[in-house]
């Protein structure tokens, strides 16, 4: 069997900021296994970036839908996830919020 490692969510992000544990501290090191959040009014986009800032190593840009559309969205990873070596930061557009599943 491959890799197996403990599952956690992140606070809610609901501005551009680096993720934060339920806890409070900074997200580090890790792998996204998913990506959940709510939609705004108005179709958005999350791109999040290894880093503390958006000058570090772009991960990816994920559209969103409209709350009209749909609500939330939903983005498993494929294989063991995207491996983050510093921290996750995210900027965000008409977004409510994002969560980041982590391991």
């Amino acid at each position: 069997m491959g890799m197996q490692t403990d599952v956690l969510m992140t606070q809610p992000l609901g501005s551009s900021n680096t993720f934060k544990m339920q806890g409070g501290a900074v997200l580090g090191p890790c792998r996204i296994k998913a990506i959940y959040g709510t939609s705004a009014l108005a179709a958005g986009t999350v791109s999040l970036f290894d880093g503390v800032d958006n000058t570090g190593k772009e991960l990816g840009t994920i559209s969103t839908p409209t709350a009209a559309n749909a609500g939330t969205y939903y983005l498993l990873m494929p294989g063991e996830g995207v491996v983050v070596r510093t921290g996750v930061y995210a900027t965000i557009t008409n977004v409510d919020s994002v969560m980041i599943i982590y391991g």
